[in-house]
């Protein structure tokens, strides 16, 4: 392999031209994919693990639950609350502070969030009564809202064009290690301590390797998109620099300029109301209302599995007789939702082959119209009773969780990076993330109430319907972002 050490001057490119860069063999032949420094895969782990920390807490929730409802006689809006409160929490944090990005850079906003994030989980570990407890988990929540966006983005614009995807959809693929890893502990744990002190210990977990991943991320650069859109020429050549530094080198020099398609740093739309322009409005509706329309369903799946399996072997908390009961009936639902959880992984694990392949709105329509298959197969499971019930059930969860990953979990996640232009990007998939909240907010605090009031049946069937507009949506926006350089994507947009 050969670097060019031409002595004349180096061109001038953008951000993107030089991360894209691929080096050559000796015979001029180019090496295939671009290879990826220390300082990439850095940022790409800090980042995934933000998002393992998200899955481990949000959805061992559905562990916790139980144990918080008897220890502090919930009543079903009671429960609602503390299930809806860190998803209220990361619908407010993904603008709020996720917005923050595009002022104050990406990577403050990087490591400030996950100090947030520690610090609240060990208040929710010694949470003394139920306002505090969800005072906490809401705090909790606006820092994991603040790492939806931000995370996404410090991938997005530190990788090469051609491996985005994948990267991204494998960072984001740790959230579904987190679940499964959250159910996995949650179940250890009741088992090594069973009684109602065992929920603190899930959360109070977390909050030493939260720590030691805000330390890490002190070390990152900052991106060098984001200050090259803010005019900060020397102090981006410093940043790609550091990015890209390899051995041997290649780049050898770089100068810098802005993408000659791109608006000018002095001329970019204040606040949020550049995402309704007409130029963006079309990037927010795909970004945004798939994504609330699939949480709907994400999240009421994903935290009440467990009741949900419990109720249907005869098991529910409210039956319980005494703590061990309850306690064995919480291991027993575990079980069910840590084998439902691994299809969340095997999802994802096809996401990350197929989004570059195929494509991110093919993958999100078809795993809409597959979301609606299984839900449909889990509502019918109440015309039976026995074995059979649970069986539709299993097959109906399975399906869905395979399909939610494969498509509108996984592609809304990387669709809300990509759509907007980089002076809007922080403000955009932030606000994109806390619409889709929205819906997890809304299913986390009326689903336990629905599955009381109207039963198992018309509450999935109303999910149904959700994945079914999803579909739709995303396909009469749609917006190819597959392998593109997205400053070039944005100005081909903006011509059209």
């Amino acid at each position: 392999m050969t670097v060019n050490h031409d002595l004349s001057p180096p061109p001038v490119r953008t951000v993107q031209d030089y991360i894209d860069e691929r080096p050559e063999w000796s015979d001029t032949t180019p090496v295939s994919t671009t290879p990826m420094t220390a300082v990439q895969w850095r940022i790409w782990w800090l980042a995934a693990i933000g998002k393992f920390f998200e899955g481990y807490v949000v959805f061992s929730t559905g562990v916790a639950l139980p144990l918080i409802n008897w220890e502090f006689s919930l009543s079903s809006y009671q429960a609602g609350l503390v299930g809806a409160a860190p998803l209220a929490g990361i619908l407010i944090g993904a603008s709020a502070l996720g917005g923050l990005a595009d002022t104050l850079g990406r990577r403050l906003v990087f490591i400030v969030e996950m100090v947030i994030f520690a610090a609240f989980l060990i208040a929710i570990a010694f949470a003394p009564s139920l306002p505090v407890l969800i005072i906490c988990l809401f705090g909790m929540g606006i820092a994991l809202g603040a790492d939806y966006p931000t995370a996404h983005i410090i991938i997005t614009e530190s990788i090469p064009s051609s491996v985005r995807g994948r990267l991204i959809l494998s960072a984001f693929g740790f959230q579904a290690i987190g679940a499964l890893f959250g159910v996995i502990c949650g179940h250890l744990i009741l088992t090594a301590q069973p009684d109602l002190t065992a929920w603190r210990l899930m959360y109070g977990l977390v909050a030493v390797p939260a720590i030691a991943v805000a330390i890490g991320r002190l070390f990152l650069p900052e991106s060098a998109h984001w200050l090259m859109s803010r005019d900060r020429i020397d102090q981006a050549q410093q940043a790609i620099r550091r990015l890209l530094s390899r051995d041997p080198p290649y780049p050898t020099t770089f100068a810098l300029r802005q993408f000659e398609g791109g608006p000018s740093p002095h001329h970019h739309e204040k606040g949020y109301r550049g995402l309704f322009n007409a130029r963006v409005r079309r990037a927010t509706i795909l970004a945004s209302v798939p994504w609330l329309l699939q949480d709907l369903a994400t999240y009421g799946i994903g935290i009440f599995t467990p009741t949900i399996i419990a109720s249907a072997i005869g098991k529910a908390p409210e039956d319980a007789r005494n703590v061990a009961e309850l306690v064995h009936n919480d291991i027993l639902a575990t079980k069910g939702a840590a084998l439902l959880d691994f299809i969340l992984i095997i999802g994802i694990i096809c996401a990350i082959l197929l989004a570059d392949r195929v494509g991110r709105i093919k993958l999100q329509v078809w795993g809409f119209l597959g979301c609606a298959a299984g839900l449909a197969i889990a509502a019918s499971s109440a015309c039976f009773s026995g074995n059979t019930e649970l069986v539709l059930i299993a097959i109906g969860f399975v399906l869905f969780n395979f399909m939610t990953n494969v498509g509108p979990n996984a592609q809304t996640y990387l669709l809300a990076g990509e759509v907007f232009p980089i002076h809007l990007r922080g403000r955009g998939a932030g606000f994109a993330a806390s619409v889709g909240k929205i819906g997890a907010v809304a299913t986390a605090f009326l689903f336990p109430v629905l599955l009381s009031d109207l039963g198992r049946t018309p509450t999935l069937s109303i999910l149904v319907v959700c994945a079914l507009l999803g579909a739709l949506i995303t396909w009469l926006y749609r917006i190819d972002t597959r392998g593109a350089d997205l400053e070039k994507l944005h100005a081909e947009l903006r011509d059209d």
